[in-house]
């Protein structure tokens, strides 16, 4: 059997599990609220076209009203100031959008504290029990933030959100081997980020690194620690900063 025959067959039999990791996308799914003067993405939004009616008989189809980083989606390099001669999300490598997940949970301690940022030295605990953070991979950071996924209050909280230290962002920018980070939150950065040092270090370091960033991500408790691949589809937006995206991940079952 080839290799490709294999995968078919292990996802159809259920040995190997399809895991959907996206927000759905629809007019209530949170988005970032820049403060005033700044510029704000629109919400999304179906305009319908035509639906079995006069203006189309046989057909029913919407235009989209979206902004790039709305739900689920993947953060270009291009889409800071750090990274805006990297790549842009239609140049995405395809070794980016497949690629293997670290999967490191902190869900305990943000429920203790919801400004809870993740440092080095809970990523180098990671690695002494599951081994080295995997070169071209993703790290996934879950802090059980989607639980507010429908509440748009709750999910963006007033900027009280979990995020990733100025320090570790550094870290994961310059020394780890990952293509990219992935979050629950709104955005890959912390809610208080505007006043760390640098500003937004997610977005600075890592994308001024050529990395990526994957936001609103769910279903992060059916990940295992390491083994799992994840698979991003975004649209090839030419000179995108970035896109909606569907996120899905493989699994093994007994790697669950």
């Amino acid at each position: 059997m080839s290799l490709l025959n294999a995968v078919i067959e292990a996802t159809r039999s259920g040995a190997v599990d399809i895991i959907d990791l996206t927000t759905p996308l629809q007019e209530s799914t949170p988005i970032l609220q820049l403060p005033p003067p700044l510029a704000n993405t629109v919400p999304f939004r179906l305009e319908e076209i035509s639906r079995y009616d006069d203006r189309g008989p046989a057909w029913y189809w919407n235009n989209i009203h979206t902004g790039e980083h709305t739900g689920t989606h993947l953060d270009a390099p291009v889409h800071w100031l750090s990274g805006r001669d990297g790549h842009d999300v239609s140049q995405a490598p395809m070794r980016t959008l497949f690629a293997p997940v670290a999967m490191i949970d902190m869900t305990a301690e943000v429920a203790a504290d919801p400004e809870f940022l993740l440092e080095v030295d809970h990523i180098r605990r990671w690695e002494k029990e599951h081994g080295p953070l995997p070169a071209g991979g993703w790290l996934l950071y879950r802090t059980g933030w989607e639980s507010r996924g429908e509440d748009a209050a709750a999910f963006t909280n007033d900027g009280h959100t979990p995020g990733v230290s100025a320090a570790c962002a550094k870290w994961l920018a310059e020394e780890s081997a990952l293509t990219g980070l992935g979050v629950e939150t709104v955005g890959t950065d912390a809610g208080a980020a505007a006043g760390f040092e640098p500003p937004f270090p997610c977005h600075s370091q890592l994308l001024g690194a050529n990395k990526w960033g994957l936001t609103s991500l769910r279903n992060l408790a059916r990940l295992p620690a390491t083994g799992a691949l994840l698979i991003v589809s975004p649209l090839p937006i030419v000179g995108g900063s970035g896109s909606p995206a569907r996120v899905l991940a493989l699994v093994e079952r007994d790697a669950g």
